[in-house]
């Protein structure tokens, strides 16, 4: 299932994608609870197939088979909405956290001029930065190296603690993709990478949320970056470091995981700042990436004066 966020008006709800359609799983559920003559219908659906998608997440195996029932109950009924009628947000809102991992593609550390680490590099990215697919991201005038980094993300399905490997991905609900937008030369005004990696906008996710049931082996997908067309990044997640699995222990035995965190697996080689010559993203740019099996996620940079809120 492809898990979103779309928003109607001020209001914003979780739902699923199916083509061109959008369904939005709650009412569905609620419908497909009252044609079978439930009682308390609302109350039992908001239990079962919530209208946040963090709190759907929650919800773990359960909520994602009434869901399924919810959507094609949907589409059997005509319960749709047109997708351009809508505005498609990030999948995940307000995650606790938001956890990156650097220096996580063997190309890319090697372009870096780094030795392979001998565990991961974390950092983290806050909610300010999230945006959807169908926004543009922000090029304010405090950095003049605003650059991208393709990036296969999991999000968290339940609470982990001290899981191991071999378990690791009972403990995630899906894939998605990021773009961890960086500021180079806020990144390297320290040793602390924080200040270059959490403007606002500098998150761009989505489209969608892909359940685990769709992606069972998370290491075998292409990954692709295209500016205005041209390609500046390809890899595969086979080339990961520290895999899903080794991240979930890793971080799990550092940190409880709550269901919505989100974990940015890293980015390839290719990024604008390791190019000869350097090339950072401008006004009207077009960032393209595409991962196997997930989708596009496609973002224009615009230029603005001064720092824009988001979410």
């Amino acid at each position: 299932m492809k898990i979103i966020n779309y928003r109607h008006g001020d209001a914003v709800r979780a739902g699923c994608i199916v083509g061109e359609n959008v369904v939005d799983l709650n009412k569905a559920y609620v419908q497909l609870l009252k044609a079978k003559g439930y009682p308390r219908a609302e109350q039992l659906a908001a239990a079962l197939v919530p209208s946040n998608t963090i709190e759907l997440i929650e919800g773990g195996e359960k909520s994602l088979e009434e869901a399924y029932k919810a959507a094609d109950f949907a589409l059997a009924n005509g319960m749709v909405i047109n997708r351009s009628d809508v505005k498609i947000e990030a999948p995940v809102l307000k995650p606790n956290k938001i956890i990156c991992v650097g220096h996580n593609y063997r190309e890319h550390i090697l372009e870096m001029k780094r030795e392979l680490p001998e565990y991961p590099v974390i950092f983290a990215k806050f909610n300010n930065t999230i945006i959807g697919p169908e926004d543009d991201i922000p090029l304010p005038p405090i950095t003049k190296q605003l650059d991208y980094e393709a990036e296969f993300a999991f999000v968290i399905g339940k609470r982990a603690r001290n899981v191991s490997q071999t378990d690791a991905l009972d403990y995630v609900a899906g894939y998605t993709i990021v773009n961890d937008v960086t500021a180079r030369d806020l990144q390297r005004r320290t040793l602390q990478w924080l200040q270059g990696k959490t403007l606002d906008g500098s998150a761009p996710m989505g489209p969608w949320l892909v359940t685990k049931d769709e992606i069972p082996d998370p290491h075998a997908l292409e990954i692709v970056l295209t500016v205005n067309g041209e390609e500046r990044q390809r890899s595969n997640t086979k080339n990961l470091v520290f895999n899903v699995h080794y991240l979930v222990e890793f971080l799990s035995h550092i940190m409880t995981l709550e269901p919505g965190d989100v974990v940015c697996t890293g980015t390839p080689g290719g990024v604008g700042i390791a190019r000869n010559p350097q090339v950072f993203l401008q006004d009207g740019d077009v960032v393209r990436i595409e991962v196997e099996k997930i989708g596009v996620l496609e973002n224009r940079i615009k230029a603005v004066s001064n720092a824009v809120e988001v979410g």
